[in-house]
């Protein structure tokens, strides 16, 4: 059993907390963390339908039945609970009595925060990062600037084929084929999901768009192009949008705001949580079909993100990041620590040349602009360049 970087993190929050909530995607490992962490704790699931009626018929029964020490798998799915919740840890605020779990985000944090505001802790669990699968100790996004401990790249997985299955661990723990989890997971999980918030009927079409996301993973967002390219309305693709930010299948990094141009762009660039999820979305069924694929530089910088962001999330931690773009060059990532500023670029070559580091150079002559820079390259040497850290795709984790 591979243990997440998060647990500890989950231990602390639920010895200063009556609640803790742990929210993430389907099939990131949730109830396996829960479990893990709280092993004497009991354990209900509400996706088992007769635990759902009763939570739903009776909630005072069903609470009576699990006063203290319950872990409460897929919360969102009796929302009118967590009043009921409340009323309980009013009386008794003893802490770690309840752990709750959800695949969806916006139903249940939206409820959470109106019955137990002050009450609960909040922690967001994606799948694997690079260092968890590899049992190793994370890297310290705050320290990604300083030279990095000396550490062997994984030996087990390369790149691409790493690009290609993603991170879900499932695929990873029980060696399942990537491409027969995913498509599962697409039909199972992801239109369900859909299903159950918008009641919506027309699967195709929604399929097409989730596709169609997934073909504009690393870009800035334009929803009103989106919309069209699926032929739907731009309020319907944007409630669709949001659904699939709140079951944290795709993440929107908000731009820069600071103004250090006003030209800036002030739309979200759309990343997919995993990119073996957006492999199967662009029809990849090998991995050696990455190599020379268009969109492989997207891939790539999807990857880097997403371990960028489990890095933070991963640690309990607020992502404080962000991307910078005018009409003369972008910044794929920016960490805004409040002290200091990490301007990160992302360069799937496996070489290193003098333009890689133009945008970085860009930004850093801009007033008021004083970043750490970093450059994460599909290549195996880190090194110091120009001012800039380089570090190789397996160090961002």
């Amino acid at each position: 059993m591979i243990r997440r970087t998060i647990g500890p993190k989950l231990a602390s929050l639920a010895g200063q907390f009556p609640v803790v909530v742990v929210t993430g995607p389907r099939q990131s490992g949730k109830t396996t963390l829960a479990k893990m962490t709280f092993p004497r704790y009991s354990y209900v699931s509400l996706e088992t339908i007769d635990n759902r009626e009763f939570a739903a018929r009776d909630p005072r029964g069903f609470l009576s039945e699990h006063k203290h020490r319950v872990i409460i798998d897929e919360a969102q799915r009796a929302p009118d609970l967590l009043s009921y919740i409340q009323s309980a840890v009013d009386e008794d605020a003893a802490h770690g009595r309840y752990i709750l779990t959800g695949s969806q985000q916006f139903n249940l944090l939206s409820k959470v925060s109106q019955s137990l505001a002050g009450r609960a802790a909040y922690l967001k669990l994606l799948p694997f990062s690079l260092a968890e699968l590899g049992r190793r100790r994370p890297e310290d996004p705050s320290r990604y600037a300083a030279e990095s401990p000396k550490k062997r790249p994984p030996r087990d997985v390369p790149l691409d084929e790493l690009l290609f299955t993603g991170l879900y661990p499932r695929i990873h723990d029980q060696h399942l084929q990537a491409a027969d989890f995913l498509e599962a997971y697409i039909t199972a999980y992801l239109e369900r999901d859909v299903r159950d918030v918008l009641r919506m009927g027309d699967q195709l079409t929604f399929q097409r768009f989730v596709q169609l996301c997934a073909g504009r993973s690393g870009q800035v967002l334009n929803l009103s192009g989106l919309a069209s390219d699926c032929g739907i309305t731009h309020p319907t693709a944007r409630q669709w949008l949001s659904v699939l930010e709140s079951s944290s299948v795709v993440h929107l990094l908000q731009p820069y705001h600071r103004n250090f141009s006003k030209r800036v762009v002030k739309s979200p660039k759309l990343y997919f949580v995993d990119t073996g999820l957006m492999c199967h979305l662009l029809k990849l069924r090998r991995a050696r079909e990455l190599a020379g694929h268009p969109l492989y530089g997207s891939i790539f910088e999807t990857f880097i993100a997403s371990e960028v962001l489990k890095a933070f999330l991963h640690r309990g931690e607020r992502p404080p990041l962000y991307y910078w773009r005018d009409r003369s060059c972008e910044v794929d990532l920016l960490i805004d620590s409040g002290a200091h500023l990490t301007a990160i670029e992302i360069k799937s070559a496996k070489t290193i040349s003098a333009d890689a580091f133009k945008s970085l150079d860009y930004f850093a002559g801009l007033k008021g602009s004083t970043p750490d820079r970093v450059l994460f390259y599909g290549g195996s040497r880190p090194a110091a360049r120009e001012n800039t850290r380089v570090r190789c795709w397996w160090q961002a984790s």
